[in-house]
């Protein structure tokens, strides 16, 4: 079938003279996300790919500027005012949404259980040598957001709302490998540990965890954590995550099939739970997780494209 596949893929016209270009973020669901996408756009469109590796705020920037065609997630939560002024630009457009994720601060259980009273985020400067810094052992370390990514912005400024700068360091990992390496061998050593981590994820999924207490949701408080300008920061939990699609404005007008499939694209947490489960299981790449995920839920992706389209992807599997 692969012969067939290929001249059928050769056949098709793809709606860009060029490479579409992919966003590349450097965490798991993303980046079988994208290669998923890839291989549809290349076997059922016709298209050429390219991924240029990026970060949340450089890609809304590239996107605006057009060096991107697409970002295939972003974290609403995490990019709410530099969303807002770019769309209003009308250099970019939402297409769709991928999944309603999830964030929160966490703690291993077995912490939870040996500090019973621990239950709140303001709680952890009573307990600062409990999760003392190996760099500054006059201070606790609390695990953040990878540097550079739009949920480094939120934390920072919450991080600063609840006053934890006298008693706790905010370390910030350079990547998300990074942190999933720092994080995951702290739990193995069954140290105790506070942190940061969004849903769904093989580190959320594998680890059993608690969560720490913020105050209730303000839309407005929020609102001024996404904004690396807040004047006064002030602490409140994280709302529910749409997970969203974006396209460059002259991508949007100029392939509308492409659009089409895009925008469509959703995932049921429970599947992408199950990806990212795979990928960590068998020390997976994103290709091979994508490869595993067309091959395993076709239910899902079949849902998103024409019969036509369908039936070339299932033939290059």
């Amino acid at each position: 079938m692969a012969p067939v596949a290929a001249q059928a893929a050769d056949a098709v016209q793809c709606e860009l003279d060029r490479p579409m270009r992919f966003g590349g973020m450097n965490w798991e669901s993303n980046l079988v996300l994208v290669e998923v996408e890839r291989f549809i756009v290349e076997h059922g469109y016709g298209c050429d790919t390219e991924v240029l590796p990026t970060e949340t705020l450089p890609a809304l920037a590239a996107l605006e500027r057009g060096d991107l065609d697409i970002n295939t997630e972003f974290w609403l939560n995490s990019v709410l005012e530099p969303w807002t002024k770019a769309q209003a630009t009308g250099k970019v457009k939402r297409i769709g949404d991928i999944y309603m994720g999830g964030e929160a601060w966490f703690i291993p259980k077995y912490t939870a259980e040996r500090l019973p009273d621990l239950k709140k985020a303001a709680d952890l400067p009573k307990y600062w040598e409990e999760f003392k810094d190996p760099e500054m052992p006059t201070k606790g370390r609390f695990y953040g957001c990878p540097a550079g990514w739009g949920c480094e912005i939120v934390n920072t400024n919450l991080f600063k709302s609840l006053g934890l700068g006298d008693t706790f360091t905010l370390f910030s990992p350079g990547t998300g490998a990074t942190q999933k390496a720092a994080l995951t061998a702290a739990y193995n050593r069954g140290e105790n540990v506070v942190f940061y981590y969004w849903f769904p994820t093989p580190v959320v999924g594998s680890m059993d965890l608690v969560k720490l207490e913020l105050p209730p949701y303000d839309a407005e408080k929020q609102k001024c954590l996404t904004d690396p300008d807040c004047a006064d920061p002030q602490p409140t939990d994280y709302p529910q995550n749409p997970v969203f699609t974006a396209v460059s404005t002259p991508f949007y007008e100029t392939a509308p099939k492409l659009v089409d499939f895009l925008s469509k694209v959703s995932v049921p947490l429970d599947d992408m739970g199950e990806a990212m489960a795979y990928m960590d299981e068998h020390e997976a790449e994103p290709d091979e997780v994508a490869d595993w995920f067309l091959k395993n839920k076709q239910a899902v992706w079949t849902e998103w494209l024409p019969a036509d389209v369908a039936e070339r992807v299932k033939a290059a599997l």
